[in-house]
């Protein structure tokens, strides 16, 4: 019998990735969080299997063309969903955005305010009515001519052109030229043209100067090389082209990054002399309202922004700069007030992106649907969090279920219902060992959540270690701070603590090898540790090298003559051609988002049938791919080289990775790890600092603990690691804790506080200080 509207999402036989067969009951129209150690399965959980199995389903509704996709893509491993309604999904894509991507463009508000500015405007007298694409960098109408509505021109000089003018040019004073064969031709054109390549360039006269460094202009002229003894040159046809000319041709035109990269360094990059950084044509420019430019508006904080836009004429004015503020104040309720609307997408932290997508759906006004969300409290001041639980509960109270894969103890003490996938990672996880009331977790003895979310009293205090030197950084003027200048202890460990935007990433990222007291430095990032399906933990380790040397040495790949390289997917031979070694071929979705569907031939295991028939003892190479890297230790326990990296791997918690996962399956709290597992393999070499930008994100807080001591035990080895961080669990059991605030954007960018966890929780004026002093005993 079906009940026409089930209160429950009813998952029966869920077995994608790590589960287990799972049953579960989860009721809709509540604050649900899914909870669980790092890799215990719970993503595969919601993700995986709610909000894929209720996309497949919204794919089903639409057109048969997008249908035949479908069972490419394939469904989820599940034997059956009841009562799901259509999900929305808000994961941390770490996605490279383009430069043209803003704040503006990202949260819809941009639209707005273009529209406000066409309709209600002030006009110059006489000037026609402009459409809103007029008042958009990204569109042909709107973007000023010059910049291409970039802001900024690249223009070469001739201090750019020639670094040293006492050379002459068969000396290679233009330095900008390419080197070998072209740039020998090109001084031998203008040799052949009468210019005097043995002069020093100084001495040549200026329009002379001028001519060879920027005409457009390519003449063709007859060359006779000076002949070499041992090699007949012939004449031929020499076209000269100007050092502007190749560096702006090479830097436009070349498909290779090395070869832009030495184009740029010869190029300066300045705001646009026509609209002045702005992007714009000056019609649009010419338009105003309440007096300022919409470049003046796009610059300002939204915050701001909200209160310029008060007290308007119109009845058009008055109805469009109402939606706006209405739409700025979600993104402002979630503490990103700071931003402002010309803020490029790619400077934004991924926590902050999946905020702004989150304020944009609160505006949408749909219901009855599920929002599935990745852990939205990442990169969260303690401060911030306290509202998005407000944002949550909106989203809920106009009719949603909300579905949060979480791992902030002050999420999961707010929720309604909760899940825990577990007990361990990998192999070790994907059963649910609790579903039901928070409070009811107290009894769930395998939880490793219950432990820390009723511990009684916080971990007993640390003696902070005493700074062997001190580093000095700044004055730093950049983004909000203003001539900031802060002492960082060498030898011990630091964490860099603020709200949201007041400038922790800033401050550390002016932290160069080039500063007295550094020595070695490894900045250890959550960007992804490749684009593609192709790059995998085993790739990026090196392990993968040794691996295929463990199977090119085995009988069997002697007889039949495989080398490594016959091990390799990423080269033909060994691999699978359908799928060029990928594993997957990629299904374009018009409209949609393309995804990854298994490739039809080798299922993916990425080889031909060849390379898969060679075993090491009874794995083949797709197999050994396939172990986790806790069941790698065990399998190659004997092999030193593997058993070293698989070591490290372990020790920050990574057990229950696949060696063969791909990176594009990897969150950016496993990427970082990942990065800290390959440093750490490496042989000790004198004093190193370390920079960390929030490591624990995404992490349990039992998986916290594990690379904690991890973190510590380099600084027992005599090194130095500075964390921003905004776990307080983590900052209490710092040596030495640096604050900066007091809030976002204008109203941060200064040091409040500075010194030992004890002392900064009783610093006043301090956002950080009260929730810190509840992690200290």
């Amino acid at each position: 019998m079906h009940i026409p509207h089930d209160p429950y999402v009813r998952v029966r036989g869920a077995r994608e990735h790590n589960l287990k067969g799972v049953d579960v009951d989860v009721p809709r129209d509540v604050l649900a969080v899914f909870t669980g150690v790092s890799g215990s399965g719970k993503s595969s959980l919601a993700f995986g299997t709610i909000y894929a199995e209720a996309q497949r389903r919204y794919f089903e509704s639409v057109a048969p063309y997008a249908r035949r996709l479908i069972h490419q893509v394939g469904a989820p491993k599940v034997g059956e969903i009841s009562g799901l309604p259509p999900a929305v999904s808000l994961q941390q894509r770490r996605s490279a955005p383009t430069s043209r991507s803003s704040v503006g463009t990202l949260t819809n508000l941009s639209n707005s305010l273009r529209m406000l500015f066409s309709r209600a405007g002030d006009y110059p007298p006489g000037a026609e009515r402009l459409d809103s694409d007029a008042f958009s960098p990204n569109t042909a109408v709107g973007a000023c001519p010059e910049c291409h509505g970039l802001g900024r021109v690249h223009r070469t000089t001739e201090e750019s052109l020639v670094p040293d003018p006492s050379l002459s040019i068969r000396e290679g004073a233009i330095a900008a030229w390419p080197g070998a064969w072209q740039g020998k031709n090109l001084r031998d054109v203008l040799d052949a043209l009468g210019h005097d390549v043995d002069r020093p360039w100084r001495e040549l006269p200026a329009g002379e100067r001028e001519w060879i460094l920027f005409t457009d202009e390519q003449p063709v002229v007859t060359v006779h090389p000076v002949r070499d003894a041992d090699r007949i040159q012939r004449p031929y046809q020499g076209t000269y082209m100007s050092a502007r000319r190749y560096v702006m041709k090479t830097f436009s035109d070349s498909r290779s990054p090395a070869l832009r990269a030495r184009a740029e360094r010869f190029l300066t990059s300045a705001p646009c002399p026509v609209c002045g950084g702005s992007r714009l044509r000056p019609e649009a420019l010419a338009v105003t309202f309440g007096g300022r430019t919409i470049a003046d508006l796009a610059a300002v904080p939204l915050t701001e922004l909200a209160g310029l836009l008060d007290g308007s004429s119109t009845e058009t004015a008055r109805v469009l700069t109402e939606d706006l503020t209405a739409r700025i104040a979600p993104v402002a309720e979630l503490g990103l007030g700071y931003l402002s609307l010309d803020r490029a997408t790619p400077t934004l932290s991924a926590g902050e992106l999946q905020r702004l997508r989150l304020a944009t759906q609160l505006r949408s006004g749909l219901f009855g649907v599920v929002y599935v969300l990745d852990e939205p409290s990442a990169g969260l001041h303690p401060a911030d969090t306290e509202a998005l639980l407000t944002v949550l509960a909106r989203l809920k109270q106009a009719g949603n279920s909300v579905f949060v894969v979480e791992h902030h103890l002050d999420v999961v003490r707010g929720a309604d219902w909760l899940v825990e996938v577990g007990p361990g990672a990998g192999e070790h996880g994907g059963r649910v060992l609790h579903s039901g009331p928070v409070a009811q977790l107290a009894g769930v003895a395998e939880s490793a959540t219950a432990r820390y979310l009723f511990a009684a009293e916080p971990a007993p205090a640390r003696r902070p270690r005493a700074a062997a030197g001190w580093l000095r950084v700044g004055p730093v003027t950049r983004h909000n701070l203003r001539a900031v200048t802060a002492r960082f202890p060498l030898g011990v460990l630091t964490a860099v603590t603020g709200v949201s935007g007041s400038g922790k990433s800033t401050l550390i990222g002016e932290i160069t090898e080039e500063l007295d007291g550094v020595g070695r430095l490894v900045f250890v990032d959550q960007k992804p540790i490749g684009r593609t399906p192709r790059s995998n933990l085993a790739t990026y380790t090196g392990l993968f090298d040794v691996v295929r040397k463990v199977f090119a040495a085995t009988d069997e790949a002697r007889e039949r003559g495989f080398g490594a390289g016959r091990f390799s997917f990423n080269v033909a031979g060994g691999r699978c051609e359908t799928c060029q070694g990928e594993g997957f071929v990629g299904v374009e979705l018009l409209f949609l988002p393309s995804t990854y569907a298994p490739c039809p031939d080798c299922g993916g295991a990425r080889y031909n049938p060849g390379t898969l028939e060679v075993p090491y003892r009874g794995r083949n190479i797709a197999e050994v791919l396939d172990l986790t890297v806790e069941s790698a230790a065990e399998f190659f326990a004997d092999t030193p080289a593997v058993a070293r990296s698989l070591g490290t791997l372990l020790d920050v918690g990574l057990g229950y990775l696949r060696l063969g996962q791909p990176a594009t399956e990897l969150s950016g709290g496993e990427a970082q790890r990942i990065k800290l597992a390959s440093e750490l393999q490496r042989g000790r070499r004198g004093h190193t600092l370390y920079l960390l930008d929030e490591p624990t994100t995404g992490l349990h807080p039992a998986d916290v603990e594990v690379l904690m001591r991890q973190l510590h035990g380099l600084v027992d080895a005599g090194h130095t690691v500075v964390v921003v961080e905004h776990d307080m669990a983590v900052v209490a059991g710092a040596d030495w804790v640096i604050d900066l605030g007091p809030g976002g954007g204008d109203r941060g960018g200064r040091i409040v506080a500075a010194g030992p966890p004890a002392e900064v929780a009783r610093a006043g004026g301090s956002v950080t200080a009260p929730y810190l002093s509840r992690s200290l005993p």
